[in-house]
Parts: C-alpha cells; structure tokens; sequence
C-alpha cells in the first residue's frame, strides 16, 4: 500500500510534460516489428532496468536474473516479501537443462513448454547466488509467446519474471490494469488484452518435478487438467496423492 500511495503522489505530481513523458514508456507491440521491439528491450533490461511484458497467461514485469540490482528491484516495486522467490524465463528447452537439473525426459518436456506452465527442478550453480538466495529449486518458464522468447533469445541469459501487480493483488491482462506501475518501470509492452475470463488471471500452473518419477502441483493455474493428464500419461505419480494415500493409511510422511 505504501508503494501504490508513493506511485499516485508521483503522479499527481506530475506536470503535463511528465505525463506524456510516462506515457511515451509504453511501447505498443503491435505498431512495430519484433527486430525492433527486442532491440529495444534488451537495451534496457542490459541497462538494469524493469520493463513490463505480455506472456501466454498475465502481464509480467522482467529485469535480468543474473543481476542482483534488477531482482532487488522487482521485489521493491511489487512490494514482494523477499522470502518469496522469483521464476525464470528462457527461450527454448535447452536452456532448460541450462539452469535447472532436469528428471524427466526431453519428450516430456517439449510437450509441456513452451506453454502456461512452470516447471521446477533443482537450480544449477550457473544461476546467480543473489537470486533467491538459500532455495535449492527453480521455477522456469518457456511461454508460448513470440515477443518474451526473442527477448530472452537476444539477453543470452534468463530472465526474472513475475506478475505485472502489487503482490496480494489481482493479476493483470492488460497494461491499464497497472498502470500505477509505470512510473517504476523503463518500458511498458503493450500486447493488448490477454484475456477477460478468471481463468485468464490465474497466471501458469506451477509444478514440482524435482523429484524423479513425482510430480506436485504448486499453485492450479490456468492449465492444471491437461498438465497433470500429460504427467499421468508419462508416468509420474501425483505427489500430493501419495501424501494423502500415506495420511489414511497411518503411515509416516
């Protein structure tokens, strides 16, 4: 609540000129060609800087997570308990096997990503200590989004993305919707809207696969039925099945 009274004082604030000064942050994809657009944002993100992004679920908001100084400043303008740790997103699927120990197979894997999921594994040591210092595991996203995969293509290094909000605030499908954000933020993309259904703000379906022949859905997500099918499919057992077999039969967990 602080950052949002800080944000709207800037904003009333504001003459004219700074107005349209924030306004000339938001950068609409659709009017520019994709060459230009990642130029424009690795420039920044290279540059330290948080930018906003249109993803396959939510908007998001990105900065480099090998940078210790970006990550800080996520957890700032999203007023995030810093307990609370940050996903990745990459480009392809090798960059996968890159920054997370990977237990399932590639053909698994390709079917899952790109897509709205986020798969964890145990981090690598090639990921920054700085970033979610002290958590053994990672969460990585490919998402079926052109724009955010160049991106992350062009940076040659993974890239920290969480919700385009204030923490404990609802998710957003469209620029407008954080708006009291733009003042924090380098560049806004503007993808248009992403959705207007509730199932269109749940963001990805996180899931634990760090554990070889297990799978545990961490948060449901907007593709929770067709990821836990295609697990089921490959084998793996549902984690929290099991936990719940183990309590009616007595045994120790």
């Amino acid at each position: 609540m602080v950052l949002i009274k800080n944000v709207l004082n800037i904003l009333k604030k504001s003459t004219a000129c700074g107005i349209s000064s924030i306004m000339a942050k938001v950068v609409d994809i659709s009017s520019h060609d994709l060459q230009y657009l990642v130029s424009l944002a690795t420039q920044s993100l290279k540059s330290g800087n948080i930018i906003a992004v249109p993803t396959d679920t939510i908007y998001g908001v990105a900065g480099l997570a090998q940078r210790n100084d970006a990550t800080s400043r996520i957890y700032q303008l999203k007023n995030r308990d810093v307990k609370k740790p940050i996903a990745i997103s990459v480009a392809d699927i090798d960059d996968v096997y890159r920054w997370g120990h990977v237990t399932v197979s590639r053909e698994l894997l390709s079917e899952l990503l790109p897509g709205p999921v986020t798969v964890v594994f145990r981090r690598t040591d090639d990921l920054s200590p700085s970033l979610n210092p002290d958590v053994p595991l990672i969460g990585i996203r490919i998402p079926d989004q052109q724009f955010i995969r160049s991106l992350a293509r062009a940076c040659q290094e993974p890239i920290a993305l969480t919700s385009a909000n204030i923490s404990c605030c609802p998710s957003t499908v469209s620029v407008e919707e954080f708006r009291e954000l733009w003042p924090v933020l380098d560049l806004v993309f503007d993808g248009g809207m992403l959705g207007n259904t509730t199932e269109s703000r749940q963001g990805s379906t996180v899931v634990d696969l760090s554990q070889t022949g297990v799978f545990k859905i961490i948060r449901d997500g907007s593709a929770l039925r067709p990821t836990s099918d295609l697990l089921e499919k490959h084998g793996l057992k549902n984690g929290k099945t099991l936990e719940s077999s183990d309590v009616r039969s007595g045994a120790d967990r």
